[in-house]
């Protein structure tokens, strides 16, 4: 198979299935699957949809771990670029 990018219209966002919206028809119902149902659970409105959260706390920890070890690595070097002519001798 060729390589052949899809138009930026046609392309869809990697977003986890449970935070994905379900497609509503004009009628209230639900288009699941092949067949409509009943949409009980979604509000008709887009304002009234529900906000997804995603928790990214654990990437707040991540970064914070990367960022003190870049500081203290950057600090020995200085550190070092001062001591070395008195270490040297």
């Amino acid at each position: 198979m060729g390589k052949t990018k899809k138009a930026k219209k046609l392309r869809r966002p990697n977003i986890p299935l449970a935070a994905a919206q379900i497609a509503q028809h004009p009628s209230g119902t639900t288009a699941v699957g092949g067949g409509l149902e009943m949409s009980r659970d979604i509000p008709a409105s887009r304002s009234e949809s529900a906000q997804v959260n995603f928790d990214y706390t654990h990437i707040k920890k991540d970064l914070t771990r990367i960022g003190i070890l870049a500081a203290s690595f950057i600090l020995l070097l200085v550190g070092l670029s001062f001591a070395m002519p008195y270490i040297v001798k």
